[in-house]
């Protein structure tokens, strides 16, 4: 997947968020996007992963030399951040099973296995209403990045991880996700330290 920004703007009321940003991200790249809190770079994720519409400018999408429609970029992508909602009637185990019923896993992994990975094993069989938002946090991630897709949207990935947390994100990405296009919306290098590109928001006031 290749993805094209021509002169993105976003305006909230009066308030440009940010103006006049064009950039051409290739396929299997990593592109960190900074900025301080409520600078917009939120607003910019969800913008080039076609979930909110800008004021102005355009984005293209090409995979496999064919382009993708905004309204079907859903099934080349997987997306995570702390604001998803989690159904929390379900247990861990049925949560990853409904997930990957609509997408596929990578290197068709199992359920069980993706579990185990995730060092989750002792609570497969638990609701995920009743877990801490650290272990919330590790499903959301797992859902993003056990999807077989080309492009990876990682908004803040490390809220409310401990340090073992931060340490199974960095093996996730290294192991699961090198291959993809990914773009990280964030302001802690930890999170963000093997983008081999970086813009920051407050260029493009």
């Amino acid at each position: 997947m290749k993805i094209c920004l021509n002169q993105i703007a976003k305006r909230y009321q009066q308030n440009w968020i940010f103006k006049d940003l064009s950039l051409d991200i290739p396929s299997g790249t990593s592109l960190a996007i900074l900025g301080n809190n409520g600078s917009g770079k939120s607003s910019l994720l969800r913008i080039i992963a076609a979930m909110q519409t800008a004021t102005k400018g355009s984005i293209t999408y090409t995979h496999n030399q064919q382009n993708i429609d905004s309204n079907s970029l859903y099934k080349q992508l997987s997306y995570a951040a702390v604001g998803m909602q989690l159904i929390e009637e379900f247990t861990l185990s049925e949560l990853l099973s409904f997930h990957f019923s609509f997408k596929k896993s990578i290197h068709q992994l199992t359920v069980a296995e993706i579990i185990s990975i995730l060092d989750m094993k002792n609570v497969q069989s638990k609701l995920v209403g009743d877990f801490s938002s650290g272990m919330k946090q590790r499903i959301k991630l797992a859902q993003a990045i056990f999807s077989d897709v080309p492009v990876l949207f990682l908004d803040e990935p490390c809220t409310n991880l401990d340090e073992t947390g931060y340490a199974l994100y960095q093996s996730l990405i290294q192991d699961y996700a090198s291959h993809k296009l990914i773009i990280v919306s964030s302001n802690d290098k930890a999170e963000y330290h093997f983008c081999e590109e970086v813009i920051d928001i407050k260029n493009y006031k």
